[in-house]
């Protein structure tokens, strides 16, 4: 098959498994948004998007895409090292139009794995999973998903030490992250033929525009909860 055997078919894996997990950013970051606003609205979404079914396999496709991901980024990366062969090692000077982001996407990828393994743990499991496995009562932060942001990211009524070296790892993750986006983005529109001349400078353009207001919504929510604490008074 194409898409496993030719070195453009694994590239257009890449690119299309891509771009949905940036749209699945988009909406996430939305939905972390919505927490700055209200403390009830963003319980209600976390609610609709429990353990339903259609956010179960929303997850599922989510984790397929991810793996698929990450394993075809590796297997290009491998490809590549091995076509340069005995070069690999080589001293030469960086082209000056190559994007540092360009070159350490594989780096950028694992740092990003690392900090959606260290997501995973302190959001999809305390709410998702707690409430699949039936132990809502013995996980923090199951009941009632606003009061989670807040220990996470602040430490509770009062700022912990704890609450800053989560924003600090998750300021570090979302640095990665938006590297590894304003790169991929445009990658992948090029990748799928969606870049020519004029449009390839373009596209360059929205990628870094659309990454940083994606990544700002992320920013902005462990910002405003480790500096503020509860600022809508919602936990009593």
């Amino acid at each position: 098959m194409w898409l496993c055997d030719s070195s453009i078919g694994r590239k257009v894996v890449m690119s299309v498994s891509g771009v949905a997990l940036i749209l699945f950013l988009t909406f996430h970051g939305l939905m972390n948004v919505v927490s700055l606003f209200s403390a009830s609205g963003y319980n209600w979404v976390c609610e609709m998007l429990g353990a339903n079914w259609y956010a179960l396999v929303a997850t599922a496709g989510l984790a397929a895409l991810v793996v698929l991901h990450f394993v075809y980024a590796f297997w290009l990366t491998m490809q590549n090292k091995k076509a340069r062969g005995n070069n690999a090692y080589a001293v030469t000077n960086k082209p000056e139009k190559v994007e540092w982001a360009s070159q350490n996407m594989l780096v950028l990828g694992i740092i990003v794995v690392l900090g959606l393994v260290l997501h995973l743990y302190n959001f999809w499991f305390h709410m998702m999973f707690a409430e699949l496995a039936g132990i809502e009562d013995q996980v923090a932060g199951a009941a009632d998903g606003y009061a989670w942001i807040v220990y996470t990211f602040h430490g509770g009524k009062e700022a912990s030490t704890c609450g800053y070296i989560y924003t600090a790892i998750y300021l570090v993750w979302l640095a990665a992250l938006w590297f590894h986006l304003t790169h991929g983005l445009w990658s992948s529109m090029q990748t799928l033929g969606f870049s020519g001349k004029v449009w390839f400078n373009r596209w360059r353009c929205i990628s870094n525009i659309y990454s940083t207001l994606l990544v700002l919504m992320f920013v902005a929510v462990a910002v405003a909860f480790c500096a503020l604490g509860d600022f809508h008074g919602a936990i009593m």
